[in-house]
């Protein structure tokens, strides 16, 4: 028995503000906040590209001592402002589960502006069967305490392009999508996005929101994750461990493999 202190996980809510009217909120580990909100709004289809957002910044709230737990971003004028009011665009987010308070599943398949059935890249399954440690090795704050997901954008030689921590999964992917939205990087052809834990139906729309051919798993995929993918024409990875991996939909595209 080891009796002294532990290094947790940090857990705080951030605000995401659009002109300053409050638009979601969302339990997350602090960090990449920037990131965070910009991913959140390209994969719930309010901007599409960089120059959809003209500022985004992190802003003091109203608690004390202020943890500047607010990030207000102001669109381009050509960009709607989302409505307020919908259920759809306004909710408050667990670290657990981004889906959950949307008014519907279909308020949620949100389409794409990027063909990711058309993407002719391949993957070596060598390649894909080394992604998980690779994602592993990085995790510095997850080394430290034990308690956060990873989302790795990786090249399909399997070359890390970004990698982002957090407490909720969804927030690690959008933290790495925001990224690739500021670096002008959309659409993420040509990669797959490695992901901690399962392969939810929200991680799949991101995935296709931001153009990417593939989203790869260390576990299960839900059955809606299956049938969106499908739908997308994103290929699908579940069970990615050691030497063996299911894929789920869209097998054309790990070589070896049958088409079906």
């Amino acid at each position: 028995m080891r009796i002294g202190p532990d290094t947790l996980a940090a857990e705080e809510p951030l605000e995401i503000r659009v002109a300053g009217a409050p638009l979601a909120v969302t339990m997350r580990t602090p960090g990449d906040d920037l990131d965070l909100a910009i991913g959140f709004l390209l994969t719930e289809g309010v901007i599409r590209r960089a120059e959809d957002v003209v500022t985004a910044k992190l802003c003091a709230g109203d608690e004390e001592p202020n943890s500047y737990n607010v990030v207000d971003i102001r669109l381009a004028p050509h960009v709607p402002a989302p409505e307020a009011g919908n259920a759809a665009r306004n909710f408050y987010t667990t670290s657990s589960c981004g889906v959950c308070g949307k008014a519907s599943i279909d308020a949620v398949r949100t389409r794409s502006s990027f063909d990711v059935a058309a993407d002719d890249v391949t993957f070596d399954p060598r390649v894909l069967t080394a992604l998980p440690d690779a994602l592993r090795r990085r995790q510095r704050a997850f080394d430290a305490t034990g308690g956060l997901h990873a989302a790795g954008l990786f090249t399909a030689d399997g070359d890390l392009v970004c990698l982002r921590e957090d407490i909720g999964r969804h927030n690690a992917v959008d933290k790495v999508i925001g990224w690739a939205v500021r670096q002008e990087r959309l659409p993420l052809a040509g990669h797959v996005l490695m992901v901690s834990g399962r392969a939810s139906f929200e991680l799949c729309q991101k995935a296709w929101m931001a153009g990417l051919p593939a989203l790869a798993a260390v576990s299960a995929p839900s059955t809606l994750a299956v049938d969106l993918a499908a739908e997308a024409g994103l290929t699908l990875v579940g069970f990615l461990r050691g030497p063996t991996f299911n894929v789920y939909s869209c097998a054309h595209r790990v070589r070896g493999l049958p088409a079906r």
